[in-house]
């Protein structure tokens, strides 16, 4: 079950009242990209559409980690009853799936995640978003080389960085064969943003 479009759309913007920041930019332009993509390749439009705006809605409780927006966001739609969104809020941002977790010290939040992660099967909508948030930043669309860079300046290189950036090409060859043209081809102005270099976003400091 899914919220209309209409009501995904108050809930990312009370979300950004609650913890402004360019994420819901983001979060509107994964939307576009994933209704633009997912029309092409055979998929409902608007339920991508959907998908997209609230796949982040765990940053509605501030500047969290990873595995808490997403522990959060599967929480929050769970509790209005969008199962189709919560599962889209746990898987997008392990593109590996169960290779995503070491047997390292966890915290509760990262238990669940890991959880429900071994225990999920993707199918195209959460490839979908997986690869349309490597596609999306708050200004625009832009290449998966310039979006993986993006969040490397601000989030570091992680062990499994290139695994993870190799999937994220498997899938979008997987949507490029769906669709009989680039990704690229459907996402507005990307020649142009992919050429914009602004900083790192920062929160800004708390007192």
């Amino acid at each position: 079950m899914l919220p209309n479009r209409e009501t995904a759309e108050k809930e990312l913007a009370l979300a950004g009242e609650m913890n402004p920041g360019p994420w819901t930019k983001h979060s509107v332009n994964v939307g576009v990209a994933a209704r633009n993509i997912g029309e092409k390749a055979g998929l409902d439009g608007e339920k991508a559409y959907i998908l997209g705006l609230l796949h982040d809605i765990g940053r509605r409780v501030g500047v969290v980690n990873i595995p808490r927006h997403v522990y959060e966001g599967y929480r929050y739609t769970m509790d209005k009853g969008w199962e189709e969104a919560a599962k889209i809020c746990m898987t997008h941002s392990y593109p590996l799936m169960e290779k995503e977790f070491d047997k390292g010290t966890e915290s509760e939040e990262e238990a669940r995640v890991k959880e429900y992660i071994l225990g999920c099967r993707c199918g195209p909508y959460d490839w979908l978003i997986q690869l349309c948030d490597s596609l999306a930043a708050d200004y625009g669309f832009c290449i998966l080389e310039k979006r993986f860079i993006d969040v490397a300046r601000r989030y570091g290189i992680w062990e499994n960085s290139v695994d993870r950036w190799n999937r994220t090409f498997e899938i979008k060859e997987y949507f490029e064969d769906r669709m009989g043209c680039s990704i690229y081809d459907v996402l507005p102005d990307v020649g142009r943003t992919t050429l914009l270099c602004p900083p790192p976003w920062k929160p800004p400091a708390k007192g």
